[in-house]
């Protein structure tokens, strides 16, 4: 049996629209081994492996934005906009808030959950610690727990050596770090954050201007 595929065809569903060698394989109903012949063929160069990482990762679900929120969910919006202007990293390729309050881990979680439909497998939790692997152990089980993130889920912990109470700032479960890689998702906080200091602002020149023109 001659296979006829031309090399402006595998260029185009190689490169130009991103499918992986056994996509096109399904596609086109042949086996992966005859596609990778071909392209070796038509001398059409792989992916590297970053390049190869890059793609699968548009395949894989990021996030899903909730676009009618009740009034609870706009709350909740807000609250979680808040949160991560103070407690959260703007410099990064993805999301990551910080805090050693379970109850503020929760609350961004849900804001991140039910507001913006992130993809429970990719959460991540990274904790900071003091102390022994023991207590660090007993800390990840812990949040865990009240994130409903499964361990498998979580990076390597820093556990940071020395005195625990030399701070003077006691975290008896850590710092935990909650993390999303998803540089979009990001960008959206940050623009919502700027949308609602812009509407802070203004209101508050608003009153200033008001309280200015009655004297």
């Amino acid at each position: 049996m001659q296979i006829r595929i031309s090399a402006d065809e595998l260029k185009r569903l190689y490169w130009d629209q991103r499918q992986s060698a056994p996509q096109i394989a399904v596609r086109l109903g042949l086996s992966r081994q005859v596609i990778y012949e071909q392209m070796r063929k038509h001398q059409i160069p792989r992916r590297s492996l970053s390049e190869s990482n890059f793609v699968a990762s548009l395949r894989k679900p990021q996030f899903r934005l909730k676009i009618s929120l009740t009034p609870e969910e706009e709350k909740l919006k807000v609250a979680g906009i808040m949160l991560y202007w103070a407690e959260g990293a703007q410099t990064v390729s993805g999301v990551d808030f910080t805090n050693s309050n379970p109850v503020m881990i929760q609350l961004f979680l849900r804001f991140l959950r039910q507001v913006c439909g992130v993809a429970e497998p990719r959460l991540r939790v990274y904790l900071y610690h003091h102390g022994n692997p023991d207590v660090v152990e007993a800390s990840k089980r812990f949040w865990s727990r009240l994130t409903d993130i499964p361990l498998a889920q979580f990076s390597r912990p820093y556990i940071r050596r020395g005195n625990v109470h030399r701070s003077g700032r006691i975290m008896p479960h850590g710092l935990a770090h909650i993390r999303y890689c998803d540089k979009r998702l990001l960008q959206l906080i940050q623009r919502w954050i700027t949308e609602y200091a812009t509407i802070a602002v203004s209101e508050r020149a608003g009153s200033r201007a008001a309280k200015w023109g009655g004297l």
